[in-house]
């Protein structure tokens, strides 16, 4: 075969070279897989008598591999036997006498793993399954000179260890790394599209861990899990710029000093036009009013550029100090505003603000941990009535406090009058 035409999505382009671990995340309809099986074709062809391993971590028959994927992609490309690839019922046989194995890690000992010890690349699907002892095993067998280790799958927990290994910690050396998902897709199908619109539509807590890469949320009844999956969708969680010559909001939710603490938050705003972008989140437990300044100094919100507001306990003086914090932060030089108590039904109605406010929000990525507790945020639920007993008290609940605060406190810009031309009437 003279030449093979393969397109390449423009998210897949840099791991086309040499890397010893390529690893790609995301959601569903992002073509991983058919990229890394297109991959695995090329890499026969250019390295005749290569070896190479897809793994799972569980495989109970070839029907749950890559195989079938793999041959319709030889099906397609017009390769078979003539130019060295043969499908058995067991493997592929590849040019120069190479070929393609699969196999499932839980099958595999200590002893037995040393039989894949001469491979050139394992690639493992659906490595959100992948066990920590058998990443373990695993990535110091796959050792012959230029192998690599690719790994693809769609996130489920921060501490699968594939996450841990490429996302949580220091990935190893010689990594590349790609997030994928649907939109990067150019081929991304019609009939997968209304897929998603309908689980945006009617599974909206599902959407972020199935189509946009984010991990599984315990929480079903999310008070904003729909509201979050469509700024998602509609590319309003991104890198949203500071304006300088617009004042930065901070709402805050009042911790306390010690180990037991609440939380102490603040979301960071500013209004732009009609717009309101949430530029910053933080959120500490236990640390003092000095704690809470500095944070404030790192990120340029300096007294005139930076207005706080804080809830009607931000005037109450902290117990352990004897202070409160709206004197603290104005001795600081501050201009404070204390938003009054808003009675009984307080919570629901910043929660309902929130909602009817949330098309006109935009989030930098530095609020990601801030847009996760909202996602989290959930009522309490009396089973026996089937009734909500209003919003849940957990760690969520204090980003979720300060973020209502934020709602409760926006005023709709008021659009300037235009002068009135004098009428000139022209005989």
């Amino acid at each position: 075969m003279s030449s093979l035409d393969v397109k390449v999505a423009k998210v897949f382009k840099p791991m086309s070279k040499p890397s010893r671990y390529k690893a790609a995340w995301g959601g569903r309809g992002s073509g991983k897989s058919h990229f890394f099986a297109e991959r695995l074709i090329i890499h026969c062809l250019t390295n005749p008598g290569s070896r190479v391993v897809c793994i799972r971590e569980v495989q109970k028959s070839l029907k749950e591999s890559a195989k079938a994927l793999i041959e319709g992609k030889l099906e397609r490309f017009g390769l078979g036997s003539n130019d060295g690839f043969r499908a058995l019922n067991d493997r592929i046989d590849t040019p120069g006498g190479g070929i393609i194995i699969f196999q499932g890690m839980t099958d595999h000992t200590a002893e037995s793993i040393k039989s894949l010890e001469g491979f050139n690349v394992a690639w493992c699907e659906e490595a959100q399954t992948l066990s920590e002892t058998s990443l373990r095993l695993l990535r110091p067998t796959i050792r012959a000179p230029g192998s690599e280790l690719w790994f693809s799958w769609n996130p489920r927990l921060k501490s699968d260890p594939v996450d841990e290994l490429f996302r949580q910690n220091t990935p190893p050396t010689n990594s590349i790394i790609v997030r994928a998902n649907w939109n990067d897709n150019p081929w991304f199908p019609d009939e997968l599209e209304q897929e998603r619109l309908d689980c945006l539509n009617n599974e909206p807590d599902q959407y972020d861990h199935i189509w946009e890469g984010g991990y599984i949320s315990a929480s079903k009844k999310a008070y904003y899990s729909r509201h979050i999956a469509k700024a998602k969708s509609e590319g309003r969680v991104t890198d949203v710029p500071e304006d300088p010559l617009m004042i930065v909001r901070l709402y805050a939710d009042i911790g306390g000093t010690g180990a037991k603490a609440d939380n102490f938050v603040f979301w960071a705003a500013q209004f732009i036009g009609q717009k309101i972008n949430y530029i910053n989140h933080y959120e500490v437990q236990g640390q003092d009013i000095e704690y809470h300044l500095a944070w404030l100094r790192e990120q340029g919100y300096t007294p005139g550029r930076a207005k706080i507001y804080l809830p009607h306990d931000g005037e109450t003086n902290d117990k352990i100090h004897d202070i409160n914090y709206r004197s603290a932060f104005e001795r600081a030089g501050y201009d404070v505003e204390v938003i009054p108590n808003q009675g009984k039904g307080a919570a629901k109605a910043r929660i309902e603000q929130s909602r009817n406010l949330f098309n006109k929000m935009w989030f930098d990525h530095k609020c990601n941990a801030g847009l996760e507790a909202l996602g989290w945020y959930q009522p309490k639920i009396d089973k026996n009535r089937n009734i909500d007993l209003g919003p849940n008290h957990d760690w969520s609940s204090h980003s979720a406090d300060a973020f209502g605060l934020s709602s409760i406190c926006y005023e709709e810009p008021k659009e300037r009058k235009k002068l009135q031309q004098p009428r000139i009437n022209i005989a």
